[in-house]
């Protein structure tokens, strides 16, 4: 069912309440239970409005933008007669697309259509083929708005990135945040400059050529300024890591789902949002025969079709299972791409040598080899980690390396550290450029994390601000607690209610240009241009990615063989150890270097074979 096509302005879902009035500019006006659809529409029964209440056709109430809230009554079967003659406080609209003075006030209407779009010769782009750049609003730049962002676009362009991923903008309580502690999903923060704003900023975006990936919280909603259930029975018995269940299956779990769903088909008609990036979707119980992921992919693709675009969706899913990506019609759940942690982890280790926690299952260099050419490490294998075996084959007849996207740093894998330290911190500017070459020629989406391609030296640490003085102290304790459980040092654990802590973690603009940083920025270009120029780099078959290994050498080789109409593999040469090495090379020796980082030479070996000199934390790209 899709009701975004039939609510009235102020029209509210709220099954349980006995009466409802909207308090509009503080007039208040009746409402009454919506009529259900005429027998023979398009959306056939599914489409009842039941427990959904309008404004009757006569009311007179004012138009333009306004404040405005609901009063509940007391459902029938709650407390006594006296009692059920009573409403509530004013509550926001669940589906409120403004919160001016915060998410405990009156909602305030919004008209999406009064922003006139520049973005007409925008077509779109796929998600195969590209560089993802994930941003944080209120960290990105000193303002920390949507409109001071615009004021960087052109850095990105620069860069070469296809599409901007931005963390969650929707409402929250205090005056920053995460984002993932939201509890109105229609709304975008004011704190970045609200929905007009997010609408300007995905327009100057794809005017630049790029595309807007917005990250989606569906699984659980903020500890302040959650009124949902107030309305209607949006939770369930049980929770998650972050909370109670999101009713995805349960009794009036009807209602809910098209809460989600006309969320999603909202970002991609009124601010032309090009893909989604799903979180922690193994959060996600959802019992029913249809998952709301097939129905979050068949909207998605259904809007894609009515506007010509590539729209897509990404889930961030840890249960290393290939039917995430595997197409409703062949029974998967029809996600376009999957976040793949497995080539984070391996990649992390192979730079640091970092051990602790879940990097223990990917301390060998191996792990990097199989992640390669397999995607997922924990294929069915013993995680250590975990205590059990985890995860599937993938079934590379089905699925394309570029549906899984993959990174050496993200919001999570940087502010989730005690600190909220970038591996820029402790690795030299060498071992950057390593990572970047890592990154940036490997057979997935890549995707970096803003600032990653300076080696940014502020963290990224986990803030809050919350206005609540017990909640502040609560997540503060927590967090010290969670680390110290997992052997760090507690005086390294910032507190996240401290300013200085979200202050801190905001980028500093003066450093692209500067020494080391502006040498790793170089070299991010360069390999950016260069997996677009060179085909191989970014062929989508399973069957093409070769590797060669040695683990006490630290050398590592990835291979891709000619693509079609073309003479040439490529090699990609990298030395992780602190010495210089000699790496066999499939190739002649006088094959064409595309780029190098460190003295790269390439010599004839024993037998007629070609050895690659890399020299510490070395890097090449070769033609051969």
């Amino acid at each position: 069912m899709n009701t975004r096509d039939h609510l009235n302005r102020f029209d509210v879902w709220a099954p349980h309440a006995r009466s409802v009035t909207v308090r509009i500019e503080g007039d208040d006006h009746d409402m009454v239970p919506a009529a259900s659809l005429p027998v023979g529409s398009p959306e056939g029964p599914a489409a009842r409005r039941d427990g959904w209440w309008t404004l009757p056709d006569d009311a007179d109430v004012p138009t333009g933008t306004v404040r405005y809230g609901y009063v509940l009554g007391k459902t029938f079967d709650e407390g006594t007669a006296e009692e059920r003659s009573q409403v509530s406080e004013v509550l926001p609209d669940p589906r409120s697309r403004r919160q001016p003075q915060g998410v405990h006030d009156l909602s305030c209407t919004f008209d999406p259509s009064a922003h006139r779009w520049g973005d007409t010769a925008w077509t779109g782009r796929t998600l195969a083929g590209s560089v993802v750049y994930e941003l944080h609003i209120g960290t990105f730049t000193p303002g920390g708005t949507l409109d001071s962002a615009v004021e960087r676009l052109d850095h990105l362009a620069e860069l070469g990135v296809d599409f901007v991923e931005l963390l969650p903008v929707n409402g929250f309580n205090g005056e920053h945040n995460w984002g993932y502690d939201g509890v109105l999903w229609y709304t975008v923060d004011e704190s970045y400059g609200g929905p007009a704003a997010y609408q300007r900023f995905v327009d100057a975006c794809h005017q630049r050529g790029i595309g807007v990936i917005q990250d989606v919280v569906y699984n659980h909603l903020g500890p302040s300024g959650n009124y949902l259930p107030l309305f209607a029975d949006y939770f369930k018995p049980g929770s998650s890591t972050w909370g109670d269940l999101i009713n995805l299956d349960g009794w009036g779990s009807d209602g809910v789902r098209d809460y989600i769903l006309d969320n999603v088909e909202m970002w991609l008609r009124d601010y032309h949002v090009d893909g989604f990036r799903l979180d922690a979707v193994h959060a996600l119980q959802d019992h029913r025969a249809v998952h709301i992921l097939e129905e979050i992919a068949e909207l998605v693709e259904r809007v894609g079709v009515e506007t010509g675009k590539p729209l897509f969706t990404v889930a961030e899913s840890d249960l290393n299972d290939h039917r995430m990506i595997t197409p409703t019609t062949a029974n998967g759940m029809g996600m376009t791409g999957q976040w793949l942690d497995d080539f984070h982890h391996a990649a992390h280790v192979a730079l640091t040598g970092e051990t602790q926690g879940y990097y223990a299952d990917f301390a060998a260099l191996a792990t990097l080899d199989k992640v390669m050419r397999d995607a997922f490490y924990h294929d069915g294998t013993m995680s250590v980690f975990r205590g059990r075996h985890h995860g599937r084959p993938v079934d590379k007849q089905r699925v394309s390396p570029w549906q899984f996207v993959t990174c050496i740093q993200n919001h999570d894998q940087v502010g989730n550290r005690a600190a909220g330290d970038r591996i820029s911190a402790s690795l030299s500017a060498d071992q950057l450029v390593l990572g970047a070459t890592v990154l940036l020629t490997q057979p997935f989406t890549p995707m970096l994390f803003m600032g990653e391609e300076w080696g940014a030296s502020t963290p990224w640490q986990f803030f809050t601000a919350h206005p609540e003085p017990e909640l502040g102290e609560a997540v503060a304790k927590g967090r010290k607690a969670e680390f110290a459980a997992m052997g760090w040092d507690e005086s390294t654990v910032p507190d996240p209610q401290a300013p200085s802590t979200f202050a801190d973690s905001k980028l500093d603009w003066d450093e692209p240009g500067r020494g080391d940083h502006a040498r790793v920025l170089a070299a991010y270009r360069e390999l950016i241009a260069l997996r677009r120029a060179v085909p191989e780099l970014t062929d989508p078959r399973f069957a093409t990615i070769g590797t060669d290994f040695d683990e006490s050498a630290r050398w590592f080789v990835l291979r891709r063989p000619a693509a079609p109409g073309s003479d040439h593999g490529v090699a990609v040469l990298l030395n992780f150890g602190a010495d210089a090495v000699q790496a066999p090379f499939p190739g002649r020796p006088d094959a064409e270097v595309l780029f190098r980082s460190g003295d790269v030479s390439l010599t004839s070996g024993p037998g007629g074979t070609t050895v690659a000199a890399l020299p510490a934390h070395g890097a090449a790209v070769v033609r051969y």
